[in-house]
């Protein structure tokens, strides 16, 4: 097992690698074929996938400080392309919410991921790709939930 999890350790690193890679960015930026500054891309998306969402919180799942992402945020309102208001359990909080026009951006992004998608795992079966998404997601959810506190 502790080579396993050393090889499973080492493959997560290589994709978090990659994905963190601001070329990967512009990869995308330039197949959705939309004008977005590219520090402001995984802040627009990161919106409308789990928006309404405050700013600490979007720099803690984006990885940056909140003084940036806030000044980041503000220009993605000025672009029209996030609305912000209170916050529905905390009104001291001013949460993000993806507007009309960010949704048609997300939706191009959203496109454009597939389409880049459908290339790397083009030559996959269907059940390995099958099997792959199911694990990740379960995956996902163990390392979201933490280690056991006896650990």
């Amino acid at each position: 097992m502790s080579e396993k999890l050393k090889a499973l350790h080492g493959s997560l690193i290589d994709i978090v690698t990659v994905m963190n890679q601001p070329q990967r960015d512009e990869v995308i930026i330039r197949a959705a074929d939309i004008k977005l500054d590219r520090a402001l891309f995984p802040l627009l998306v990161g919106i409308q996938r789990v928006g309404p969402i405050g700013v600490v919180e979007l720099a803690d799942r984006v990885g940056r400080d909140y003084t940036t992402v806030s000044r980041q945020v503000a220009k993605l309102e000025a672009l029209g392309l996030i609305e912000r208001s209170a916050g529905a359990k905390d009104k001291r909080i001013r949460e993000a919410v993806i507007t009309p026009e960010g949704k048609q951006l997300t939706d191009r992004i959203d496109a454009a991921r597939e389409r880049i998608g459908r290339a790397v795992f083009g030559e996959w079966e269907e059940k390995e790709f099958d099997d792959m998404v199911r694990l990740m997601r379960k995956l996902a959810d163990a390392m979201l939930k933490g280690p056991p506190a006896d650990v």
